[in-house]
């Protein structure tokens, strides 16, 4: 099993823990790319200044080039380093992390009107997290689920799986979302508080500036409906194979955002992530060249037991808990606080409708990914693998 394989395994961990004991950082032959797995190097390498998160020959990859998604692509703040990061960020973190958790809640218990049978909560998990925050933004109720399923056909482009069809889904998705957030800008009443807030913080007076907005209003749908979808569907499958702490929570609501958190770090949505090397550098005992590839084990350094004792286990009063989960360093994640609130008032309104058999009955397997862990629940068993 390589490292990618491991991300929709059944049990990747123990592959990783494998790969810790063996070497932090190793240079693999039939990836042609570094392996990192520890959380010392880990953190040291999104640290550094000369690992990007985009070759700098390539900052588009060439099947999505010359297209409207690929256009998007290139703006986003995620895949650029410098000021065409560090402008757009500027302007998103702090209105993203200044959003009451009693809003989301609200509009997450307007949202959920789903049992826990399957096929609704493969819905659920996606279209939910991209209707809270269009809502934010100001899209109206009928324009949800349009955005939801734009969006999903743009994320697939980000995938190296994506097929010809899935990429040009996504150029079509990535042209109709730019109309739809120009329209929303043009009507000076429609806008949310959200998006006003990030209007006014963004740099603006050139069509660059106004095509960067745009795009990186795109990227935080993007962001949100895959890294979100997997985390609520990671902590129902704590819960489902834990009964004794489905009934805990249960019983002590209270107690959600801790699991969420904490499943966030043991079996997190995002398993890894890539840097290439701009200029050849030392990690560790090791030498990178320029153009080396190398990928994090995200996931793995979450569970080194040298940040995290008994990384193993699922502890909700976990001290001084460490997580890679949303990154770390320049390129942390700017809404990992609005996920996890999300997803802790998905997961509430969920038990608060349904009895918890539902949820102990489900099973599962995991989406094709290089990266994702997310599961697509069934209750047929040759749905779990």
């Amino acid at each position: 099993m390589t490292p990618f394989e491991a991300a929709t395994h059944a049990d990747p961990y123990t592959c990783y823990s494998q790969l810790r004991h063996q070497a932090d950082l190793y240079f693999d032959t039939r990836l042609e790319c570094w392996v990192a797995s520890g959380a010392t190097v880990i953190q040291a390498m999104l640290q550094h200044p000369d690992l990007l998160v985009r070759p700098c020959h390539e900052p588009v990859p060439p099947l999505i080039a010359q297209t409207a998604a690929g256009q998007v692509f290139g703006n986003l703040m995620r895949m650029n380093e410098g000021q065409r990061h560090q402008c757009p960020r500027a302007a998103i973190e702090p209105v993203l992390a200044a959003v009451p958790p009693a809003e989301i809640a609200a509009l997450v218990a307007q949202l959920v009107k789903t049992d826990c049978s399957a096929n609704s909560l493969n819905a659920l998990m996606f279209t939910l997290p991209v209707s809270v925050l269009c809502r934010l933004m100001g899209f109206g109720a009928q324009q949800l689920p349009t955005v939801a399923a734009l969006t999903r056909d743009f994320v697939a482009c980000l995938s190296p799986l994506s097929n010809e069809l899935q990429r040009r889904n996504a150029d079509i998705a990535a042209t109709r979302l730019s109309q739809m957030f120009n329209h929303l800008l043009k009507d000076e009443y429609a806008p949310g508080a959200l998006l006003k807030a990030i209007c006014s913080g963004a740099r603006s007076g050139t069509q660059e500036d106004h095509d960067v907005l745009i795009a990186n209003l795109i990227g935080l749908l993007s962001q949100t409906c895959e890294a979100t979808a997997g985390l609520i569907g990671n902590t129902l499958v704590a819960l489902q194979q834990d009964p004794e702490l489905l009934e805990k929570v249960s019983r002590t609501p209270a107690l959600i955002p801790e699991l969420v958190t904490e499943v966030s770090r043991l079996d997190p949505s995002v398993q890894n992530t890539r840097r290439f090397v701009a200029k050849s550098c030392v990690i560790g005992n090791c030498t990178l060249k320029a153009g080396d590839r190398v990928l994090l084990l995200l996931a793995s350094a979450n569970r080194d037991p040298d940040i995290n004792p008994d990384p193993d286990c699922l502890l909700l009063k976990r001290s001084q808990r460490q997580s890679f989960s949303f990154g770390h360093g320049r390129h942390q994640c700017p809404g990992q606080q609005l996920a996890l609130v999300i997803t802790s008032e998905t997961i509430g309104a969920l038990l608060k409708r349904q009895d918890s058999s539902s949820i102990r009955t489900l099973q599962w397997r995991y989406l094709s990914s290089l990266n994702g862990r997310i599961p697509r629940f069934g209750r047929q068993p040759e749905i779990a693998q």
